[in-house]
């Protein structure tokens, strides 16, 4: 699987700092949001109402989570994506780490290394 097949699939959510401007997280959200993807920002730390703390919370079934966040948050979020049977995931730069590879290798979740900006730039294309 790839990133292009990823897009394949409607229920996104990216964990990390989604309110913040400056970061590509809140980037990410917005676009997958204009190309009509039902996206929901995730960040264990927000005390924003408008974004959720954890993947549980998130009122519909996630198909791909766009991981956005430092590698060792990133962990938690997916031992927690494995128990609700998440098994996609897109690691953005930088919030990849062997541990989150190696675990995602074990336990049958797909991880495809990528930026979902770059993904839909291509998808923007093939429509």
């Amino acid at each position: 699987m790839d990133g292009q097949k990823l897009l394949e699939y409607k229920n996104w959510v990216v964990v990390g700092d989604v309110l913040n401007s400056e970061k590509y997280a809140h980037r990410i959200l917005n676009s997958l949001k204009e190309h009509d993807f039902n996206a929901v920002g995730v960040h264990p730390n927000s005390e924003d109402a408008s974004v959720y703390k954890s993947l549980k919370n998130v009122p519909y079934n996630i198909d791909v989570i766009d991981l956005c966040i430092n590698p060792i948050q990133g962990e938690k979020v997916l031992i927690e994506a494995k128990e609700l049977g998440i098994d996609k995931v897109l690691i953005q730069p930088g919030a990849q780490s062997e541990e989150i590879l190696s675990f995602c290798r074990e336990n049958g979740i797909i991880a495809i290394e990528g930026c979902a900006l770059v993904e839909l730039s291509y998808y923007n294309r093939k429509r």
